[in-house]
């Protein structure tokens, strides 16, 4: 597992961050396994990204202030025969955190490697 950088991103935060705000632009709202699905169409993955490990990453999101989330009207779901949703939307504050990652990482990209002394 990767290590978190103080005041940085993991990818799967990346992710959910970029794939957020694609559907949010479709639909104003995501929810949970739509955004699941979103990141695997993105990535080309044979699989979803395991619930337990995508949940806990919306949680620390949203504790940052990254992503805020509403519970949809349960008598949305009772219409569709399904349980309701938790709603996520990416905030100013996401957008920025994703677009100074994206930064930081083309900058740590781009650097020489340095030489290795023997």
């Amino acid at each position: 597992m990767a290590r978190r950088r103080e005041g940085r991103l993991v990818d799967l935060e990346v992710d959910i961050l970029a794939a957020g705000m694609e559907l949010q632009g479709d639909a104003g709202e995501f929810y949970g396994f739509a955004l699941a699905k979103r990141i695997a169409e993105r990535s080309d993955a044979a699989a979803l990204t395991a619930h337990g490990t995508l949940y806990k990453a919306l949680a620390r999101l949203s504790e940052r202030g990254l992503l805020e989330s509403v519970w949809e009207d349960a008598a949305i779901g009772e219409a569709e025969g399904r349980p309701r949703r938790r709603l996520y939307r990416v905030t100013g504050a996401g957008e920025l955190a994703y677009r100074t990652e994206l930064e930081a990482r083309r900058v740590v990209a781009a650097a020489p490697a340095k030489a290795a002394f023997a």
